[in-house]
């Protein structure tokens, strides 16, 4: 009996097992733990793994981050790179308290502090990690390396210390102050938030508002109305009527242009006209009636020219009487001038309740003029403080009013817009509510609409380094490319300073104690354990609220000593944290101080343009001037099919689990990673699954397959295959020179962060590996001698595999590590070998034979059309290709003289011995092609206009562009064929009066067969037409092919061993199916290994038989 090398393999495995099992494998033998030690120190690749919360179990969001990082962090270690993979996880902030108020069943500030804040930030440190566990059962199961067991957590002690150490630094270098302004609140939080957190995924939704347009009465006219007795009246419109009562100000445009019309009863109708204000003669109405709630009778209305007909339209709808004045005002008309509070609550604020000119006021949606209060916008807070008016903001930490709007007071300010606008009525300062639909941002955690209002917060101070923070970004190698100076680097141009402190419980707290009396100030702010244990005299375990409130000291500075030192109540935002990471994970700069570097690479979606990257981008360059990161992939989106995200309350997704234990994570990773994905676009995932099933049929599969036809023939033939580059044969050759292409390729793309491109090489590779190679070698595998031929056969797919299998085992890394470990290798594991190093190939020998299958691809793809099935052999081809083809002319079958003394055409087609002697007037490319298509005459032909012609496709969005308005002339000139082709690859069109060149790029030259049964090559270059019509030989001769295929069909079902030697009988009626039999007998017995074949004699018991259509197959095994 025959030695076997390699495993008994089957056909259809269970790839989950083989998952697992290489799983178990990497565990039991720490294979990830030995590609990290084995790897020197001073080769280092850095790598970020940014830190997830785990109070909630991973989505496809995480897994597809996660396979990104494992591909090239397996990749940069596989190029000997020592890639230290520590996981981390993300504690504090507002995920982790909500998630807490949920479990233990309060709600706000005031119920946590009731509650203790000690005993509610013990259950935060005990929440968050929940499902730590959990994740790690999903990571390892999605077969990603990391280093679970020197995990940090950003609410370690250390990691906390060199958070506070980075504040301190940021603090003395004045990159940091405290300062009152308005930031994005979400009330339903009771925190402040970044104003890129404003800009994350969704922050941003569709709201619904009620929109007012407001009287505002002047305590003077303008100069044009000194001798109207008349009220004057400025309108302004607002999204937010429950910020009127707090209003302080109105803003105008310095250069919007303003009109008024005045509002009073008549008796007749006549329209106002835009053209009214400029003309001679003063229009009006005269529609009588009042609107309710309007005391307009006598007044003036002032507001921008134009808001004009949006006004006249309410007017006319709600029989408002109003005449147009024919007066033009400008912006210092109205500058500087008082009105009358619209309420009483601050009336007597200090140099409030004018009229100021403001550049950022726009006639876009409004009336021209803006409502201002300053305590709930950024522009009206600057506005305000810019003419010495207070600031006023009555509301508490929850969005009620405090006591300073008594009537509202306890109310949360969005359930008092109707109140507002019925005061607004009654008092005769309404105009016109309406709904208005725009974009509004929410809290990202709680999904409710934020407010703006003025706030106490601790900032860096970006503004002072965003420039330097542009500059560092251009060294940035970001994947897609046009996010360095796209979304990110229009980001950083346009950045504002960074609101980092939080009014929370569970953070990491703000290191500055101040003096507790005004007149004794003092500021202390601690980088270090060591330094707030020398201040306080304390040994410090924990750095958390409420224990490090409790630090306090008397102020030194204090010359009576009754002063004391108190922390400022804050903890810092959980996203300066996040941008901390990089150093805070190591302990920098208290330990590893000379190992801290910058990430040579770092992923995650495309949002954290604006979140991760960002803080990142800013404390690097704040605290290191130097870019934190030097290649970034920003990835897209997993959706539905719909286009939705993925949600529980749309039950729109499969638990990724369950997707693993259906389909495996090769597969899902396979998917990820060959998409558009990776690269910032988004993918479709089906909730069933079928896009994953598809890449394990088409990809895994596929692979699977070429690795179970070696094991399976070199095991039957006891063959013991070895690593060998050099070969005689064409086939080989190619096969071995389009390994070492794809491992280039690979390799190439890899370095360029493009798994996408990577991915498609190794798909192409395996088309090519087992529809070409493996296909045409067949004969190869199934002859009994086992001759050199026969080995080199063996050795070509032995050695392909040494080659491929490590440059995809990023991309694959389970089922490449199962085949690795099938062919037994010197290394144990795949992943402890190395990239292969590149090898030359013959480039020239891949052109030919591409050309070649592209050749037969094409002629096939006729076959396909016409539903002419391979087996049916054809008379002729006909082939025309743009670039030379003189190696399928000239060139002799290549042939291994020692190694046989005679000549096949190796591959499925029927095998007619030729003399060795006759090999110069064969050409071997020809009889691939001739044996593939299945055709008996190959014509090659020069001229194009034999079999075709050329059609003109004209660029019509660049046409129209360069020449717009003779576009219908070139497609007149196109229709009639008045077109050629001159000089410098333009194209001259029309006739000698009238005529167009037409450049190179502005149109295509697109190939047209004359024949029907003709097929034009992918790339245009050529063009294949086939000969249909059949002979009786043709005929008899693919009903032979016809009789070998069942017969190869039942041995299957029967399964029988592909060596078996078998016995056939086939009973037929069919006198055509008789003569095929008899004229191709030995072919059928050849092909099939067949000792004997009897036509219509009895079937025995002991056979096994198929019936087919029109016959029947009885075989059974020689003995």
């Amino acid at each position: 009996m025959k030695s076997k090398h390699y495993p008994d393999t089957v056909s259809s495995p269970d790839f989950l097992s083989l998952e697992k099992e290489i799983i178990k494998f990497w565990q039991e033998n720490k294979v990830f733990e030995r590609s990290v030690e084995e790897r020197s120190k001073d080769n280092c690749f850095v790598f970020y793994d940014g830190p997830p919360f785990a109070n909630g179990l991973p989505h496809y969001g995480h897994l597809l981050t996660g396979f990104i990082k494992d591909a090239f962090a397996r990749y940069q270690t596989m190029l000997q790179k020592r890639v230290e993979r520590r996981f981390g996880w993300d504690c504090h902030g507002l995920p982790a308290e909500m998630g807490a108020e949920k479990e233990l069943g309060i709600s706000g500030r005031t119920e946590i502090e009731k509650f203790g804040i000690d005993k509610f930030n013990d259950h935060c440190r005990t929440s968050v990690m929940k499902f730590s566990s959990e994740w790690e059962k999903y990571v390892n199961r999605q077969a990603r390396w990391v280093d679970f067991h020197n995990d940090y957590k950003t609410m370690d002690k250390s990691f906390m210390e060199s958070v506070m150490w980075a504040f301190k630094q940021l603090y003395d270098k004045g990159l940091v102050y405290e300062s009152v302004r308005v930031v994005p609140y979400s009330w339903a939080c009771e925190t402040p938030l970044s104003n890129f957190e404003t800009r994350l995924d969704n922050a941003y939704r569709e709201k619904v508002s009620k929109a007012v347009t407001v009287a505002f009465e002047l305590l003077e006219n303008p100069q044009q109305f000194k001798s109207v007795k008349r009220k004057c009246k400025l309108l302004a419109w607002t999204t937010t009527p429950w910020t009127l009562p707090s209003n302080l100000a109105l803003a105008i445009g310095k250069d919007i242009k303003y009109c008024a019309v005045s509002v009073h009863p008549l008796m007749s109708f006549q329209r106002v006209t835009l053209e009214s204000i400029s003309g001679s003669q003063c229009l009006g109405t005269g529609m009588t009636g009042s609107s309710e709630g309007s005391s307009m009778n006598g007044e003036i209305y002032i507001f921008a020219e134009s808001y004009l007909e949006k006004f006249i339209s309410h007017s006319e709808q709600n029989n408002i009487p109003y005449e147009n004045c024919n007066i033009k005002l400008k912006a210092n008309d109205l500058a500087g001038l008082s009105y009358k509070p619209l309420f009483d609550y601050f009336k007597d604020t200090k140099n409030a309740f004018r009229v100021f000119i403001a550049d950022y006021v726009t006639e876009e949606d409004g009336t021209g003029v803006v409502h201002t209060a300053p305590g709930f916008g950024e522009e009206d807070f600057y506005l305000c403080q810019s003419h010495d008016i207070p600031v006023i903001c009555p509301i508490d930490n929850s969005g009620k009013f405090t006591a300073e709007i008594s009537d509202l007071a306890g109310v949360h300010v969005f359930d008092t817009n109707d109140t507002v606008i019925k005061k607004l009525k009654e008092q005769g300062n309404w105009f016109k509510t309406e709904q208005y639909i725009h974009n509004y941002p929410h809290c990202w955690r709680t999904d409710t609409p934020l407010i703006y209002r003025t706030m106490p917060s601790w900032y860096v101070a970006v503004t002072k380094f965003k420039s330097r923070m542009v500059e560092l970004n251009k060294r940035v190698n970001w994947i897609p490319n046009h996010i360095r100076d796209g979304q990110f680097g229009k980001w950083l141009e346009g950045a504002h300073d960074w609101s980092i402190s939080r009014n929370r419980f569970w953070g990491t707290p703000i290191p500055v104690w101040k003096s507790d009396d005004a007149r004794y100030p003092r500021v202390d702010v601690y980088g270090s354990i060591e330094e707030l244990e020398r201040d306080f005299n304390v040994k410090i375990d924990d750095l958390h609220r409420p224990f490090i409130d409790t630090l306090t000291r008397p102020n030194p500075d204090d010359p009576i000593g009754k002063s004391v030192m108190r922390r400022v109540p804050d903890v810092f935002d959980c996203w300066f944290e996040s941008g901390s990471m990089p150093f805070a994970q190591i302990h920098y700069p208290f330990e590893n101080k000379e190992w801290f570097e910058s990430a040579d690479f770092i992923t995650e979606y495309i949002a954290q343009t604006r979140g991760w990257f960002y803080t990142l981008f800013v404390l690097s360059t704040a605290l290191f001037d130097r870019e934190p990161f030097k290649n970034c992939i920003c990835h897209g989106v997993v959706l539905d099919v719909k286009g939705q995200k993925l949600s529980k309350r749309l039950n729109n997704y499969a638990d990724p689990m369950e997707v693993f234990d259906r389909y495996g994570s090769d597969a899902l990773r396979f998917l990820m990673l060959s998409g558009s994905i990776v690269c910032g676009g988004n993918l479709l995932l089906d909730k069933e699954g079928n896009s994953i099933r598809d890449v394990l049929k088409n990809v895994i599969k596929p692979i699977w397959n070429s690795y179970h036809f070696f094991t399976m023939y070199a095991n039957a033939d006891g063959i013991k295959a070895e690593v060998c580059k050099d070969y005689q044969s064409t086939i080989d050759r190619y096969m071995i020179s389009k390994c070492f292409e794809a491992v280039e390729g690979i390799q190439a793309s890899m370095n360029n962060y493009n798994s996408q491109e990577a991915c498609k090489i190794l798909m192409n590779f395996f088309e090519v590996l087992n529809n070409w190679y493996i296909r045409r070698s067949r004969e190869r595998f199934w002859k009994s001698d086992l001759d050199q031929d026969k080995t080199d056969a063996y050795n070509v797919l032995y050695t392909v595999f040494y080659y491929i299998l490590r440059a995809a085992a990023p991309l694959l890394p389970l089922i490449t590590e199962n085949i690795w470990q099938g062919l037994k290798y010197e290394e144990t594991s795949v992943h402890l070998a190395n990239f292969p190093q590149l090898e030359k190939f013959d480039s020239q020998l891949i052109a030919k034979m591409d050309l070649v299958r592209e050749i037969c691809n094409s002629a096939l793809s006729i076959r396909n059309t016409f539903n002419i099935r391979i087996r049916q052999p054809l008379g002729s081809m006909i082939i025309y290709h743009q670039s030379s083809c003189s190696f399928l002319e000239g060139e002799p079958l290549s042939v291994i003289p020692e190694f046989s003394p005679v000549i096949r055409v190796a591959d499925t087609g029927i095998q007619k011995e030729k003399s060795a002697g006759m090999t110069p007037s064969m050409n071997e490319y020809q009889e691939m092609i001739k044996d593939e298509v299945n055709v008996k005459k190959l014509e090659l032909v020069n001229r194009l206009e034999d079999i075709a012609s050329l059609e003109l496709k004209l660029s019509f969005p660049l046409l129209g562009k360069r020449i717009p308005d003779k576009i219908k002339k070139l497609v007149q000139y196109v229709k009639e064929g008045k077109w050629k082709q001159v000089e410098n690859e333009q194209v001259f069109l029309g006739n000698e009066s009238e005529n167009y060149i037409i450049e190179k790029g502005e149109y295509e030259l697109l190939l047209k067969a004359n024949s029907g049964y003709s097929a034009v090559f992918d790339n245009n270059k050529g063009v294949v037409i086939l000969n249909t019509e059949l002979n009786d030989e043709l005929i008899l001769e693919g009903l032979a092919r016809d009789v070998v295929r069942l017969i190869q069909e039942t041995r299957k079902q029967a399964d029988f061993h592909i060596s078996d030697r078998i016995r056939v009988i086939i009973k037929t009626e069919d006198e055509k199916i008789k003569e095929a039999i008899n004229t191709w007998i030995e072919y059928i017995k050849e092909q099939t290994l067949t000792l004997s074949l009897d036509i219509n004699t009895e079937i025995g018991t002991n056979f096994y038989f198929k019936e087919y259509q029109n016959l029947i197959v009885g075989i059974r095994l020689n003995y």
